[in-house]
């Protein structure tokens, strides 16, 4: 980071500023070696503190790492291996004109993303309400009583699966647990 930090500090269209002068930026460079929960809390609270846009460097990026680094105000991703100090000075210019950079790989994740969410807001509120025939039977057998192993055996299923699906039911209706999931499908008819 210090070489990129003397790199960016010598061009005379970057003015660096310290962590007592972080209000006067209005691009944050950020180098790490992953996007982890520490270090996106970290980066939440920066964004909280000061709303400007932040150029990631990183060892490691994951396919998921695109959204937690959206919600983290990122709006430039360079993996460090290619991270040359011109291509940092390009991400810091784009975004400080309101532009980004990404890994191709990574911009088609957040459009996969951004068009999910899209046809879950535009369909019918009777197809988000709607449950699989596998959701049916884990709410079918719920009812009757049984926990998560007794479902994974009887479907054959893994656990995992079970609490995958129960999981998907709840955050997609919006229901805060078991009983309301089961209360839900016997409002609805479906058990």
């Amino acid at each position: 980071m210090a070489g990129l930090t003397s790199f960016l500090g010598a061009r005379p269209e970057v003015a660096l500023v310290g962590p007592d002068r972080w209000a006067e930026a209005e691009v944050a460079v950020v180098a790490v070696s992953r996007l982890g929960e520490e270090v996106a809390a970290r980066l939440r609270g920066l964004a909280a503190q000061v709303r400007v846009p932040v150029v990631l460097v990183l060892d490691e990026i994951g396919e998921a790492d695109v959204l937690t680094a959206v919600e983290c105000r990122a709006v430039a991703i360079l993996p460090r291996a290619g991270a040359t100090g011109d291509r940092v000075l390009r991400a810091v210019l784009a975004a400080a004109s309101g532009g980004g950079v990404m890994p191709p790989n990574m911009v088609a994740e957040l459009l996969d993303h951004v068009r999910r969410l899209q046809r879950q807001l535009v369909a019918p509120a009777s197809e988000r309400g709607k449950l699989t025939n596998r959701e049916v039977e884990v709410l079918r057998l719920m009812a009757d009583g049984l926990d998560t192993a007794e479902i994974a055996s009887t479907l054959c299923y893994s656990e995992r699966t079970i609490k995958n699906v129960f999981y998907g039911i709840t955050s997609r209706l919006n229901l805060r647990n078991r009983p309301h999931a089961v209360a839900y499908a016997l409002r609805k008819g479906v058990i």
